[in-house]
């Protein structure tokens, strides 16, 4: 197909800078990200200089050290977003097991630095995540409506309408209802 190189030739230039730019904002050598992910120096510094392509493998094995989905990588490598996403247009995600509703608001888009988020818990739910798929991403979290035990770094905070918690995620976190109330929030990650 006629142009698809010079596509193609973008795509990894564009793969190899946010490659680049998740090694940096942890602020690993290339040595250490060759001993932490199994891809050797000489294929990283090859990767982030464009130079090759990579495959799924070694791309698979970046993204589980960095801690993010490879589909992530690509969205993330994609030069165009929409200025304005219409509400119709934001994808919903309902938990069957509780009923945990997350609109992406603002996706990720490799051009911008954050993402915005809304979510409902309906009463009397706990939602627990293990630990942060990226250690010392940025969260501020504004309560909408309703009430919320939000509990980071082993600390529980209470929230209610209009409260902002501001925190960097380290390890596990949980969200938790009252059975008197749920909770309606929006949640920015930087």
């Amino acid at each position: 197909m006629e142009g698809s190189g010079e596509t193609f030739g973008r795509l990894d230039a564009r793969i190899a800078q946010r490659l680049k730019t998740l090694r940096g904002e942890r602020g690993w050598s290339l040595d250490e990200l060759a001993a932490l992910s199994g891809v050797s120096r000489a294929t990283l510094s090859r990767l982030e200089n464009a130079e090759v392509s990579g495959t799924a493998a070694t791309l698979g094995r970046l993204c589980s050290t960095y801690g993010i989905a490879m589909s992530r990588l690509m969205y993330l490598a994609e030069e165009d977003y929409p200025p304005v996403l219409p509400r119709t247009a934001q994808a919903v995600w309902t938990d069957p097991e509780n009923g945990y509703r997350r609109r992406a608001v603002s996706p990720p888009a490799g051009a911008l630095a954050g993402e915005v988020i809304e979510a409902e818990l309906a009463p009397a739910t706990r939602i627990a995540y293990p630990g942060a798929s990226r250690p010392g991403h940025e969260h501020h979290l504004v309560m909408l409506d309703g009430r919320l035990t939000v509990t980071v770094d082993g600390r529980a905070h209470a929230l209610g309408p209009g409260d902002c918690l501001r925190y960097r995620l380290f390890g596990p976190s949980a969200f938790e209802t009252p059975a008197g109330s749920g909770a309606h929030y929006l949640l920015f990650m930087l």
